[in-house]
């Protein structure tokens, strides 16, 4: 099966580079996105053969997410069920009959680290969230996680140390996060692999330097590990600041 994650960056911006092109050639089973800045009716995108779901933000051109999948879902639900959570349209849950399948757009702690706070009380949520879904059925979740959680995983690691998404405790979150049973994927593969990023700033000519970070992610619970059979980062795909991110799982 076939699983793939990107975050846009604004739709409408990414269809105007190529994204139906991707999003046709790659057949994807499940494909999720995030950061569609969109609201109901702003875009006209119903792709043949899928089944489509949108979470919108109430405030408009900002955050949410959408998936599209082959496969009709027992269950749809939309945020954690917390109120103070939910209303930026971050969270998107699928539940097929073997697992749940779970798409997040985490968010961002902001310059000068203005959201650090919130976003501390969105992990432990959040957390709760995927380790009550884990006790059920096992659970695939992807999507923009907004940190780096190693040095290997972005470039500059020494400058960034008390940047948004590379510091201490939104790395700890992460590292309690995969110790409460599940597994990432990327690095469960290849796990010295330097070099491989999946968000690049538009400034500096970061991209084309390769100086990024890994913060798109596919995570699995722990006893899906060995059914992963591919774990790749579409580097070549250009249309955002972020490129895809892919699960093939058995």
């Amino acid at each position: 099966m076939k699983m793939i994650s990107w975050n846009v960056n604004g739709l409408r911006a990414c269809m105007k580079k190529g994204f139906e092109d991707f999003f046709n050639e790659i057949s994807a089973d499940y494909f999720s996105l995030q950061e569609t800045k969109l609201q109901e009716g702003q875009i006209d995108f119903a792709p043949e053969g899928y089944y489509s779901y949108w979470n919108y933000a109430e405030k408009k051109g900002y955050s949410g997410t959408a998936v599209f999948t082959k496969h009709k879902p027992l269950n749809v639900f939309y945020g954690m069920g917390k109120d103070e959570h939910d209303k930026e349209g971050r969270l998107i849950t699928l539940e097929a009959e073997d697992f749940y399948y779970v798409t997040c757009y985490t968010p961002n702690s902001q310059d000068g680290l203005k959201r650090l706070d919130y976003r501390m009380e969105w992990e432990d949520s959040l957390r709760a969230y995927l380790m009550e879904l884990d006790s059920k059925k096992p659970v695939i979740y992807c999507g923009d996680l907004n940190v780096a959680h190693n040095e290997i995983d972005l470039k500059n690691p020494k400058t960034n140390r008390k940047n948004a998404g590379f510091t201490d405790e939104e790395r700890a979150k992460m590292t309690t996060l995969l110790d409460s049973g599940f597994t990432d994927s990327f690095r469960f593969l290849y796990p010295d692999k330097t070099d491989i990023y999946s968000w690049w700033s538009y400034r500096f000519k970061a991209r084309e330097k390769n100086a990024g970070w890994r913060i798109d992610y596919y995570i699995v619970s722990e006893r899906l590990k060995d059914s992963i059979k591919e774990a790749a980062i579409h580097t070549e795909v250009y249309g955002s600041d972020h490129c895809p991110v892919e699960l093939i799982i058995e």
